[in-house]
């Protein structure tokens, strides 16, 4: 596909469609920094997808997952093996997850960190353009990964070239190193992950080269989701058994003038606002 600017960006393409045509019918999109960030992040819109033919998921990972943790039986691999080993991961779990298309953009770290953010733009652009999906599901501003917030930015950035033509319907920050548990709870987007808990635990066990590799994320993610879904009412009986928070980003899209910063700088200061308030009360 000659619109990415890397010549080694891996593309997965479901049931023999075209880039294009795979991108058409796509409804929710997810945009996350390394292989796995979205089978963690945006379990949702790959769930709401499933075998579905009028909905379909497709995902793009930026990072080339070089750098990536190396321990027990991976701990040997190069950067280039690991790299292998992680491109195959990811198109395995869109494989497993029935996606319509998986792009893997292959920017090294540093890159996407500094002078490759344009390219970086551009590619998310042209893939937007062409999707102009439904649901975009994004890191979330107060994650505390670099990478994962100059993914973040450059999404945002494409996506305010993309909204004189085309705006999603909604456009989430998604909990991955750090979680949204803290946001006030009016301002919280319940991303709801009870279905098809067989597909979810088989998502998660595609990437053994991390969790074999000394990181538990499949149950650190089960264990946030189950935890959303309990304390987020401290009166009534549990709804549902695993939930995702999430935050409206559409904001950031619809007004340019808004910046990132601004944006979480304020919903934390609701958090400091809140918890002054509840101490004070019984002071």
């Amino acid at each position: 596909m000659s619109f990415f600017h890397n010549k080694d960006a891996d593309i997965w393409l479901r049931d023999g469609r075209s880039a294009d045509e795979a991108l058409m019918r796509t409804t929710h999109l997810g945009i996350g920094a390394h292989q796995d960030d979205l089978e963690f992040m945006a379990y949702e819109g790959i769930a709401a997808c499933y075998y579905c033919d009028d909905r379909w998921f497709s995902g793009i990972t930026v990072t080339d997952g070089r750098g990536s943790s190396r321990t027990g039986p991976f701990a040997n691999l190069s950067d280039e093996e690991i790299r292998e080993i992680r491109r195959e991961e990811q198109r395995t779990a869109a494989e497993i997850g029935h996606y319509s298309a998986q792009f893997q953009l292959d920017y090294p770290s540093s890159l996407l960190k500094g002078e490759g953010r344009p390219q970086v733009i551009e590619d998310i652009l042209n893939v937007l353009e062409k999707s102009r999906p439904d649901v975009v599901y994004l890191h979330q501003p107060a994650d505390k990964h670099d990478s994962h917030i100059a993914v973040l930015r450059c999404s945002i950035e494409a996506l305010r070239q993309t909204a004189a033509t085309h705006v999603p319907e909604r456009v989430i920050g998604c909990e991955v190193w750090r979680s949204l548990d803290w946001l006030d709870d009016s301002e919280k987007v319940a991303m709801v992950c009870d279905a098809h808990p067989n597909l979810s635990a088989k998502l998660y066990a595609v990437f053994e080269s991390q969790i074999a590799g000394g990181k538990r994320y499949d149950l650190a993610v089960e264990g946030r989701r189950r935890a959303n879904a309990t304390m987020f009412d401290s009166h009534g009986s549990d709804i549902y058994q695993s939930v995702a928070w999430g935050i409206d980003l559409k904001p950031l899209v619809v007004n340019p003038d808004l910046s990132i910063e601004a944006f979480i700088l304020e919903k934390i200061g609701r958090l400091s606002q809140d918890v002054k308030d509840r101490v004070r009360k019984y002071s």
